[in-house]
């Protein structure tokens, strides 16, 4: 059964520290004292490749976690502190087989010449399995880390200043992307000759400068990486309003999106897709996921006091930008399929405790969705792009 198949629901896990609830750490399956180990990271995706998922993604940030918006907070009771995402990906990669390893990178600080080059590399390490999630930072302290560039003070996303601020930040996001992808495609795919009788490594013909010139980067290249394996790894975004929606259905692979209900996800899929036949990319595929916080045991009261007592834990109840579901297994298969129903491709789950609700996902929910012929039962393709039905896209500067 290919997971093209339109029944079959893709699957994704957020991973990030102990877990997506601030007060995890406290959890008995929390293992705070092992998060800044290689084997952490590795049990985690380990576990998540025993249950098919399609990838992880990895979360990341260039600032302390912080309990405020936009602000750092001086809380000493909840986790801070993160190893490098796509250093974690390109360390576990090689203990892995199938899953796919999406590591976030922040656009705004960071080059895309150099990103190009470390997911082309982790492409290289996982053979095919490489993507990229691609974030914003609008929090004028991480500005100040790197010293190159201010970035004005906003209140919240929906504050009236917002709108220019976010705006420039997301088109800067999709320059950064177009500047990847370019790079990707700067060497063509038999660019590589290495034959020691003739003398020749490369045929330097079949490398390009891909000279982007944008109004926040302005690019020469050609990469010093080869094309990667997949020939582009998986560009994915978290998207919240039409600004995202639009970077999603423009540049991205998948997109993650935040529904409440059944309705709001109709809407925002109905959105981006509009989106994405003005960007002209009707005929491709674009996943479009929906991210839930899962805490899951097989009693739905269990897992509503587990809640309530990491609530207590750290002071308040939780919040998300994304729908908390408590309950079993089976009822999340529910949600899933009702989910699935209003045109929702996939799902990325954040576990609330990873210790705890991975496992529940890997050994309750999965085995719950192939009792439903919901969701694949093997690995059926060796790359990412494979597993989401995606082609291995053509070189756009090789000679048709």
């Amino acid at each position: 059964m290919s997971s093209t198949h339109p029944s079959l629901l893709h699957l994704a896990v957020a991973l990030d520290g102990t877990g997506w609830h601030p007060a995890s750490w406290h959890d008995p399956a929390a293992r705070p004292r092992d998060l800044f180990t290689a084997g952490y990271w590795t049990d985690l995706v380990t576990e998540a490749e025993r249950g098919l998922i399609d990838f992880v993604t990895i979360e990341d940030g260039l600032g302390p976690q912080s309990s405020h918006f936009l602000d750092p907070d001086d809380r000493t009771d909840q986790v801070r502190g993160r190893l490098d995402a796509v250093l974690i990906a390109s360390r576990v990669a090689p203990l892995t087989h199938h899953i796919g390893l999406v590591p976030t990178a922040i656009a705004t600080h960071t080059e895309p010449f150099h990103i190009s080059k470390a997911v082309a590399t982790l492409d290289y390490v996982s053979t095919g399995r490489a993507g990229l999630r691609v974030q914003i930072s609008a929090r004028p302290h991480e500005a100040a880390h790197f010293g190159r560039r201010t970035i004005p003070r906003i209140e919240a996303y929906d504050s009236p200043d917002a709108p220019a601020v976010v705006s420039d930040l997301f088109d800067e996001a999709a320059d950064y992307v177009e500047v990847v992808r370019r790079l990707w495609d700067s060497w063509e795919d038999d660019a590589e000759i290495r034959d020691a009788a003739t003398g020749r490594f490369i045929d330097r013909d079949k490398l390009h400068y891909i000279d982007f010139q944008g109004s926040h980067f302005s690019v020469k290249g050609p990469s010093i990486t080869p094309r990667p394996p997949q020939g582009q790894p998986l560009v994915t975004a978290l998207a919240h309003d039409t600004i995202p929606y639009r970077l999603v259905a423009r540049a991205a692979d998948v997109g993650y999106i935040t529904p409440h209900d059944t309705d709001q996800a109709r809407a925002i899929v109905g959105e981006i897709r509009a989106e994405q036949e003005t960007a002209g990319r009707a005929g491709e595929t674009l996943h479009v996921f929906g991210d839930l916080v899962v805490f899951l045991d097989d009693d739905p009261a269990e897992a509503a006091a587990r809640k309530d007592r990491l609530d207590a834990l750290a002071g308040e109840p939780y919040t998300s930008d994304a729908r908390i579901f408590t309950g079993t297994p089976a009822q999340l298969a529910d949600l899933l399929q009702e989910f699935q129903a209003a045109g929702l491709t996939g799902f990325r789950l954040r576990p609330a405790v990873a210790g705890h609700d991975l496992p529940a996902i890997t050994r309750g929910l999965v085995p719950e969705l192939q009792r439903r012929d919901a969701f694949r039962r093997t690995y059926e393709a060796d790359t990412l792009r494979g597993l989401l039905g995606l082609p291995r896209p053509t070189n756009r500067y090789a000679a048709a």
